[in-house]
């Protein structure tokens, strides 16, 4: 009798736990990977610590506090590692909604990779998306490196306004020279007419033309 109930329950198990299975997620794990020389081997007491993580995290789940480890089942269970497992429900004799194991999971998926040492990458659950997370905040506020930026940005252009204005200053001083020998030139310029060399008006000096002077004084009234 012992053993025909065995049996009946090893039977109802195979048929609610098997690959592609209604509810059922194959796990994945990578352990010579991720550990290297500290790579420990999966047997019982592993798959002991897998169920009790799953029957955790189902109880986090509304309405799903009694869930306990012998609810949870393990099939095809390979060397490499991988297997197959369902959450199953005693009273119903029928498997929880996938979506129920997932979303259990998916909010302890931190808690059951921390209790094997891996990660996501490691300890894949096939059908169930990788958690993201969660955002670090940088050591440096965002404010203070824009204000950074913009203050370099405003230093450099200073430094090249600085740098015209000298440029500018130089080429002004080289030129100078020419333009007042030039100048110089112009004012030393004999001019000649009728054949007889003339000093020009040097209207700067407020020189005056003897020639006007003379009659100028000749025709003033005494």
């Amino acid at each position: 009798m012992l053993w025909s109930l065995l049996f009946l329950v090893t039977a109802i198990h195979a048929e609610l736990c098997r690959p592609d299975a209604e509810n059922a997620f194959k796990v994945r794990l990578s352990i010579r990977s991720a550990l290297g020389d500290k790579a420990y081997v999966w047997g019982t007491d592993e798959e002991y610590l897998f169920k009790a993580m799953v029957a955790f995290a189902m109880r986090k789940v509304p309405n799903r506090e009694t869930t306990e480890i012998s609810h949870v089942l393990l099939c095809n269970i390979t060397q490499r590692v991988s297997f197959w497992f369902v959450v199953t429900d005693p009273s119903k004799n029928h498997t929880l909604p996938a979506a129920e194991v997932q979303s259990a999971i998916r909010m302890n998926r931190n808690r059951i990779n921390n209790a094997f040492f891996l990660d996501d990458n490691t300890l894949e659950f096939l059908k169930i998306p990788s958690t993201l997370a969660p955002p670090t905040d940088p050591a440096v506020p965002v404010w203070i490196i824009v204000f950074g930026v913009i203050f370099c940005i405003v230093i450099v252009a200073i430094a090249l306004l600085v740098l015209s204005g000298i440029r500018q200053r130089r080429r002004n001083s080289r030129r100078s020279p020419g333009v007042e020998d030039a100048e110089d030139k112009c004012e030393n310029i004999i001019t000649i007419e009728n054949s007889i060399p003339c000093d020009p008006l040097d209207t700067k000096g407020g020189h005056i033309n003897d020639g006007f002077s003379a009659e100028d004084e000749r025709l003033t009234p005494l």
